[in-house]
């Protein structure tokens, strides 16, 4: 009976041991990482991961891996889907967002390098009180996309361009957005569209 006792005692110890010493290791496991962390910060090159985006105007706390693309950031992190992924190789265009007013494809742009820069995506583009961009007006009415995957990199390469070429023909906005492939390849009715948009823009 008493051996019995003595051998549960030592088990209990045992085990209170074991959590302890596991305890131990686990605080002192933290404390190191920590101070490995806080090493890190003063590191010669370490990027910085807490970052501050302005997107669609607010300023976005967000935790940015370094080699992190702006779409992956817009998608997973601040949940704006709109910025489709495509090739994922900057050549179709579905990724297309505005950086300082100015089109670019977010998928081959790293999250860190728009920091301090003004990011629109096509969830930023109509009022607050819901109405519609003019460009995306020009969609409605239009009907110019099929899947529409393709649809919001278009958008903002249209928006883009007519920033800088608010009237231009049918021909110049062609080519100003010939960056962005649809894979429907209805491109009369996009091209379409955008220049509806266009008009709108003008107030024509």
């Amino acid at each position: 009976m008493n051996e019995e006792v003595q051998t549960s005692v030592t088990r209990r110890n045992f085990i209170r041991g074991v959590i302890a010493t596991g305890a131990a290791v686990s605080s002192a496991a933290y404390v190191f990482r920590g101070n490995l962390l806080s090493g890190q910060s003063s590191a010669p090159g370490r990027v910085e991961r807490l970052l501050t985006l302005n997107v669609n105007g607010q300023d976005r706390p967000v935790d940015v891996m370094k080699q992190e693309t702006l779409a992956m950031t817009l998608r997973y992190k601040l949940g704006l889907t709109g910025t489709k992924l495509g090739c994922d190789r900057a050549e179709c265009g579905a990724c297309t967002v505005l950086i300082d007013d100015v089109p670019r494809y977010s998928c081959s742009t790293l999250a860190h390098s728009v920091r301090g820069k003004k990011v629109v995506t096509i969830e930023g583009l109509a009022a607050a009180d819901g109405t519609l961009h003019p460009v995306q007006a020009g969609v409605v009415a239009e009907q110019g996309f099929q899947c529409a995957f393709c649809m919001p990199g278009f958008v903002m390469a249209t928006v883009g361009y007519l920033k800088t070429n608010p009237n231009p023909t049918r021909a110049e906005l062609a080519h100003g957005i010939s960056g962005n492939l649809c894979r429907c390849q209805d491109y009369d009715k996009i091209l379409t569209s955008m220049m509806h948009g266009a008009q709108l823009m003008r107030g024509a």
